[in-house]
């Protein structure tokens, strides 16, 4: 018989209304597009925060150099360039999603050169050479709590991300970079380089402690920031750049006593709620009975 299809077509009509089986089934995969994977980043990416990591370690190494050629004042800006560096390291590292152990243990070593050999040869030379080993003891202080301090800050697990426990060591490096960059002619003599252990010795034992120092590591970029921030973000710019000198090192001495101001400003807080919990309880109580004669 003829005209099975549909249409009344023949057999050819046929197979065109009724496709094979296994046509059928591709037929569905021919129209779907391919679906998109998740984008990543070329290895090349991941090597990127280490780059930074060795810029830092690049100018702990050159500040030593300078300091033994005398040139103190070429050798403390590096332990500033230093700084800069192993913040954008972390600040990379997290952005892109490529921290790893490697980074970390790399970093901590770098700092340990950058912010705790490096100063403490920097200011031996500029200042602690004339107090002879009282001078070499005050700088093995300060490279040993250096390195407890990075030791400490890898294994300790943070609680509250707005503070770091003791004082990172970049900072503590900056009040010895930012002291000898602003009088770059150092300390000859005995009694004029005493005050210089303080100079090393307090940095260095608020590194261990366990005062609380602000971090700003949680400051989120992403948010706008009111136009009075910016203008005082661009006055201490400008600050910095017509006094470099006395700024930076107003700014490392800031935040050093910083820690402290806090901390007396939470206990006066405390003190002010206690007195505003006790006052009215104290209003509450009876007055004590008066004892008069009896008659």
């Amino acid at each position: 018989m003829t005209g099975l299809g549909l249409h009344g077509g023949g057999g050819d009509d046929q197979e065109r209304e009724f496709p094979r089986p296994h046509l059928a089934l591709l037929g569905p995969l021919r129209h779907r597009r391919p679906e998109r994977r998740p984008r990543r980043f070329r290895r090349g990416v991941y090597l990127l925060p280490s780059v930074f990591t060795l810029a830092n370690l690049l100018c702990g190494f050159a500040c030593v150099v300078y300091t033994m050629g005398g040139k103190f004042e070429t050798a403390a800006p590096f332990v500033g360039f230093a700084l800069v560096l192993d913040a954008l390291d972390g600040w990379i590292a997290r952005v892109t999603g490529t921290a790893t152990e490697f980074g970390l243990q790399f970093d901590s070593l770098a700092d340990v050169v950058s912010f705790g050999v490096a100063p403490a040869i920097l200011t031996f030379a500029w200042g602690l050479a004339p107090l002879g080993r009282y001078g070499w003891v005050a700088g093995f202080v300060y490279v040993t709590a250096a390195a407890v301090r990075l030791g400490r800050f890898n294994i300790q697990h943070v609680t509250d991300k707005r503070y770091f426990v003791g004082m990172p060591s970049p900072a503590a490096a900056s009040v010895l970079a930012s002291t000898v960059y602003a009088y770059p002619a150092g300390v000859q003599f005995y009694g004029t380089a005493l005050p210089v252990l303080a100079v090393v010795l307090v940095p260095a034992f608020l590194m261990v402690s366990t005062i609380r120092f602000r971090s700003f590591k949680m400051v989120d970029l992403k948010e706008r920031w009111s136009p009075t921030v910016l203008i005082l973000l661009a006055l201490c710019l400008g600050a910095i750049v017509a006094h470099p000198r006395m700024v930076l090192v107003a700014l490392a001495y800031a935040y050093l006593f910083s820690a402290f101001v806090e901390m007396a400003l939470n206990r006066l807080r405390r003190r002010g709620a206690v007195d505003t919990v006790a006052t009215p309880a104290a209003d509450r109580a009876e007055p004590p009975a008066k004892h008069g004669k009896l008659r």
